[in-house]
């Protein structure tokens, strides 16, 4: 394996100079069989500066970092892979403002950077959840008192007001969790994901919110009725995911403090990859999140939600 590294201080050993940067890059993107990011060809002539597609159709110049959340950056890799290893470690996260001032950069550009590093953990294809998966929903939005006068909100009594975001999520029994924003706890909105994310005919364990009281249409359905003091039955209970909107909530209060309702899924999206990946080293994770920045380019006025035709 590429890279034998424990520690953040090994890593930056490892990767001394921007050759070994892209040298690791093309390796845990290409494997060997350098492609085409404009055509997909696999003939390609190897440049003084990079890479030169062979095809008549397309002839087109590329660089290592092309098609990747590393195109166009103007930071070197060895910045890029310190902060991945940061945030891929840290089981809480980092804060824009504490990654700026662990690599000497601005905010700006730290939280442009953090963003596209959470780019590489969507899943276009992701697993499907089985045997038995707890399913649980969360309120996500901070403290009404908390905020900053340009954004509390008005009769705003905090706990599960209309001020807040829902966010549903899924976990197989020791394995791997699913998330996803709702508008609502209906019935009409919920069960379409649990089908979409879960094995027909798994045991899915809820509590006693009736939007899932049609789950057993495709399901085995087992509801531990909180508000009755109960929180298990016939030993099964929802204590996983309600464990893991914990650990996401101690990461909201303690480190980022506040997350935009608009970039909302992103940071689940991160939790979630970290939870899911939890029985690999840190060293592994690292190098997963690089072979998954290919085809994983987010700009700036996509980010920013300033390019119209992207959203």
């Amino acid at each position: 394996m590429l890279g034998q590294f424990k520690t953040l201080p090994q890593l930056l050993d490892y990767f001394r100079d921007e050759l070994v940067c892209k040298d690791y890059l093309a390796t845990h993107r290409w494997n060997g069989n350098t492609t085409c990011p404009f055509c997909g060809h696999d003939h390609i002539y190897i440049t003084n500066r990079g890479y030169k597609c062979a095809s008549k159709a397309c002839h087109k110049k590329f660089s290592v970092t092309v098609g990747t959340i590393f195109e166009n950056t103007k930071l070197p890799l060895r910045t890029w892979y310190a902060a991945i290893y940061l945030v891929t470690s840290h089981k809480k996260g980092i804060s824009s403002l504490q990654l700026a001032r662990d690599l000497g950069v601005d905010k700006k550009n730290a939280w442009f950077l953090l963003h596209r590093i959470r780019e590489t953990f969507f899943d276009e294809t992701p697993k499907l959840l089985t045997d038995v998966v707890s399913v649980d929903e969360t309120f996500v939005g901070g403290k009404n008192k908390n905020r900053h006068a340009d954004k509390k909100k008005e009769n705003s009594q905090g706990g599960h007001s209309d001020d807040k975001t829902i966010v549903m999520g899924a976990m197989q029994i020791g394995g791997i969790v699913v998330t996803q924003i709702v508008p609502d706890r209906t019935a009409d909105t919920l069960l379409p994901i649990l089908d979409k994310v879960i094995v027909k005919g798994s045991m899915v364990v809820t509590d006693e919110h009736t939007g899932y009281f049609r789950v057993c249409d495709n399901f085995f359905h087992i509801a531990v009725n909180h508000k009755q003091g109960m929180y298990t039955k016939n030993a099964f209970s929802t204590n996983n995911i309600e464990g893991f909107w914990s650990l996401f909530k101690r990461g909201y209060i303690g480190i980022y403090h506040w997350m935009s309702p608009i970039h909302l899924d992103r940071y689940l999206k991160e939790f979630s990859y970290r939870y899911n990946s939890r029985t690999i080293a840190d060293m592994n994770r690292f190098s997963d999140t690089v072979t998954r920045s290919n085809g994983k380019r987010l700009t700036w006025n996509r980010l920013t939600r300033k390019d119209v035709a992207a959203i």
